[in-house]
């Protein structure tokens, strides 16, 4: 593994050429659409923000932002591309102990948002929505409501009201901040017949049938991960291939493995790896997670630690190694997202309102920093255009 702050020669050269090909002539037929998703504050109503991305350079530039509405932190995109969807990170809404969800219209040609409708979400400070693979419900899960929901969703791509939503149980031994059940994602299995949520609070992925013509979620009984006591479980990403899944635990910064029964739902914990250098003591926090298209590469982001962390993934078992910590250059590295095309990887640092680059080699995985970034106020959520139909 290397030090974070130590390139190879090989790294350094790729460096160099991601912060000169801007040179060169660009069009923006070599750009792709990102939609950044913010926490808004007082006087800001601008929440989701457009950027165009060079694939070649890796350059980026803001071209557009909407209102909306308050604290538009999460996003997923509809399978057809036509339509965005947008958590309202809010503890109460029409008064009622809720936060909403937005949808947008996506222009064809610009990819501008124009605001469809928007729906409670059944549960206080929603902080996850995801699309299920046929694109006919939007999953949302509520951190403070505790709860998961499920909203169906019309034909011209707005949302009707939330037709199912399931109420974690549990706690964990952290007394303040597992003293009750809290949400924090939720994604639906490569079959479509199942939906996962990792619950903060209950240290415990659950497992609900995922029923698409009554619109219903129904629990799986015996089917949930148990997961380390004081592990805090925060967001999940299956591999490609194999029949597992990758859980980043916030409170003790490891990611575990589950093996998954498509099945029967269940899951069983296999292990789990830290997600820090060896020997570093301080507080951090993982947050988002992801598998490269090759299952052959594994990425964690740190807040505190403020790196990615990346691993290589065995392609018979699934097992993980550490192979890099890279710094993200920022503070507070919240989610971030592999370009479509492979090249690049993308990191929101939160706290230093930032979103930089990174020149990621397609083989071994690993991650150099370039020049490339742009300033946007508090970004949580990056989302490709391109990546619709995808779930990464």
């Amino acid at each position: 593994m290397t030090n974070p702050r130590e390139l190879s020669r090989r790294e350094f050269l790729i460096a160099s050429a991601a912060g000169l090909v801007a040179l060169e002539g660009e069009s923006e037929s070599d750009d792709q659409l990102l939609y950044v998703g913010t926490y808004t504050t007082p006087g800001r109503r601008e929440g989701i923000y457009l950027v165009r991305m060079n694939r070649k350079s890796g350059k980026l530039r803001r071209v557009g932002a909407v209102d909306a509405g308050e604290k538009p932190s999460f996003l997923a995109i509809h399978p057809n591309g036509r339509v965005l969807y947008a958590v309202n990170e809010v503890e109460k809404y029409n008064g009622k102990a809720s936060g909403a969800v937005s949808a947008f219209a996506i222009a064809r040609d610009t990819g501008a948002l124009t605001r469809r409708n928007e729906q409670p979400s059944e549960g206080a400070a929603p902080c996850f929505v995801s699309v299920d693979r046929s694109g006919r419900v939007v999953l949302v899960a509520n951190y403070s409501g505790g709860s998961v929901a499920l909203l169906p969703i019309k034909p011209d791509g707005s949302l009707a009201p939330a037709a199912s939503v399931v109420h974690h149980t549990g706690t964990g031994p952290n007394t303040e901040r597992q003293d009750a059940p809290h949400a924090h994602s939720i994604i639906a299995d490569p079959t479509n017949r199942f939906v996962l949520s990792a619950d903060l609070g209950a240290d415990r992925v659950f497992v609900c049938r995922l029923d698409l013509d009554g619109k219903s979620l129904r629990h799986v009984e015996g089917g949930d991960a148990v997961m380390a006591a004081g592990a805090g479980p925060r967001h999940l990403a299956f591999h490609t291939t194999l029949p597992l899944v990758f859980v980043t635990n916030e409170l003790d910064s490891t990611v575990a493995t589950l093996r998954f029964d498509a099945e029967s739902g269940k899951l069983s914990p296999l292990d789990a790896r830290s997600t820090l250098p060896a020997g570093w003591k301080g507080t951090n926090y993982p947050a988002d997670i992801h598998v490269a298209p090759s299952g052959r590469v594994l990425y964690v982001s740190n807040r505190g630690h403020n790196s990615i962390a990346v691993f290589s993934v065995a392609p018979a078992t699934g097992a993980l190694a550490l192979e890099q910590v890279v710094s993200t250059g920022g503070a507070w590295p919240r989610n971030f997202s592999l370009d479509p095309s492979g090249r690049w990887l993308l990191v929101a640092n939160q706290q230093s309102d930032s979103v930089v680059v990174f020149a990621r080699d397609q083989e071994s995985g690993r991650l150099t920093p370039t020049r490339q970034r742009i300033t946007i106020p508090s970004p949580v959520c990056l989302r490709f255009r391109a990546h619709v139909g995808m779930m990464t």
